[in-house]
């Protein structure tokens, strides 16, 4: 499949502060003790989609990321890496290498994203409609603690976030409408000669764009060209290629495209919830071939262009990680109910413990429970408790301490008798005896002196 991979790996991300840093750029942020790109760059290899440029944002970080996918797909994949500006967005960034850019079709997709939906299925998709677009869009994820304990203090109790409001036809087949970030806040509009055109429109709440994207390379290159203003594809690109389905002359004769003014106001967006049909048409054509043809059959001089949708099943597995919420989430599911992305990884439980760890003496046992992970090299001493619970590699762990729903990086030190609740403790973090934390973030490196309570706080060095 003729299909050329850019990988948006990103660099340091505000809303991850102060898990990332200079040191551990967001694509190699820990997830379950693993790099948040392994995900996607294990999905592409398996399927078979192994040629690859990873945009990296900064050039220390590039470098970073460039050695660990060196060591650690030696053979499995080619990349290019590529280092652009901080800041520019995920357009910009495609924007900045589109020079590399030779394929007929294009998969973009977001180093965030810790999925198990293969991406061959989105290509796939996208060539089997001749598509301009097609997004790949999965169940809004439900965010929160499953028990006591969530970072920062936050809402505690499960529940599905409001991410999109999109618009699909009948057959879920094409991306008729897309509203995202601050635009679901107010009333949202639609292009009325699409509405029309297509017949009815099925409005979802409860779906979000995973930001995987396929893209005709040359459309796509003529977005970028024409509208050097787009920063985002998610809240840019995509839109105005779905509101200029039906009007795309304008676009690909190079001609600036002319917004209408026919929208229809849609003040009310239940989920599930039908807009009235407007035009009943049973034909087995698409919409867009309808459109382009005149009442006698022959066709018009107007073109279209298609935006498709690849819808993945209720069953699968979809969420970026872009927000600190994001980060637990992803760890205690991917320690739990989506176990099968820990690939390679076998335990005599249903928790995962490398092969070295040690585990406190014979006679005063440690207990790690269900749905927990210790890394290599890891030390526990007598009388610890470990509950849902992600511990990484080479950290040295004192007597009498409890870790519940928390996130433990690597080299970590914590001495007898902590309580460490519904937190992350970042590399090289030095906990002294009998220090308490519940829903705190503490960054790399500091050190939490004896005794010390904190709740809801996030701890770092100055200057970091």
């Amino acid at each position: 499949m003729d299909f050329q991979v850019v990988v948006l790996a990103g660099g340091n991300s505000k809303n991850l502060t102060p898990l990332v840093s200079k040191d551990v750029p967001k694509p190699l942020l820990l997830v379950a003790n693993r790099p948040v790109l392994y995900y996607v760059l294990h999905q592409l290899r398996q399927s078979n989609l192994k040629d690859l440029i990873v945009v990296v944002e900064g050039e220390d970080a590039a470098l970073l990321v460039g050695e660990w996918i060196s060591k650690t797909f030696e053979d499995g994949l080619h990349v290019e890496i590529a280092a652009v500006p901080e800041d520019i967005g995920t357009a910009g960034a495609l924007r900045a290498i589109s020079h590399r850019l030779t394929a007929k079709d294009i998969l973009v997709v977001s180093g965030d994203l810790v999925s198990d939906v293969p991406p061959v299925a989105v290509a796939a998709t996208h060539r089997r409609h001749d598509a301009a677009v097609t997004a790949m869009l999965c169940s809004v994820p439900v965010s929160g603690s499953s028990e006591s304990g969530s970072s920062g203090g936050k809402d505690k109790t499960k529940k599905p976030g409001r991410y999109n409001v999109i618009g699909l036809d009948p057959c879920k087949q094409f991306l008729l409408h897309i509203a995202t970030g601050s635009e679901i806040e107010k009333d949202s509009r639609l292009q009325k000669h699409i509405l029309h055109a297509v017949g009815q429109m099925e409005i979802r709440s409860d779906l979000m764009d995973a930001h995987m994207y396929a893209f005709k390379r040359s459309v796509l290159q003529e977005v970028l060209d024409q509208k050097d203003t787009f920063q985002s594809l998610k809240q840019d690109i995509v839109p105005y290629l779905v509101r200029s389905q039906l009007k795309s002359e304008a676009l690909l004769n190079g001609i600036p495209q002319v917004e209408e003014n026919d929208n229809e106001k849609l003040s009310s967006l239940n989920n599930q919830v039908l807009v009235s049909q407007i035009l009943a048409n049973a034909s087995t054509q698409s919409f867009h071939e309808r459109y382009s043809m005149e009442p006698d059959g022959s066709s018009r001089t107007r073109k279209t262009h298609k935006c498709c949708a690849y819808i993945a099943s209720n069953s699968s597995y979809c969420v970026r990680l872009n927000s600190i919420q994001a980060f637990m989430d992803i760890n205690r599911d991917v320690t739990g109910e989506a176990y099968h992305l820990l690939i390679d990884t076998s335990s005599d439980h249903d928790n995962i413990i490398s092969p070295s760890p040690k585990l406190g003496t014979k006679l005063l046992i440690t207990t790690v429970g269900p749905h927990c992970m210790l890394g290599d090299g890891s030390e526990m001493s007598d009388k610890c408790q470990v509950k849902r619970s992600v511990i990484g590699r080479h950290c040295r762990i004192g007597s009498h301490v409890k870790i519940v729903n928390s996130v433990v990086m690597n080299h970590v030190t914590i001495g007898d008798g902590c309580i460490i609740q519904g937190s992350v403790i970042c590399n090289n973090v030095q906990l002294q005896e009998r220090v308490v934390l519940k829903d705190c973030l503490v960054g790399a490196g500091f050190v939490v002196t004896m005794g010390n309570e904190y709740k809801g706080e996030s701890l770092a060095r100055k200057g970091k």
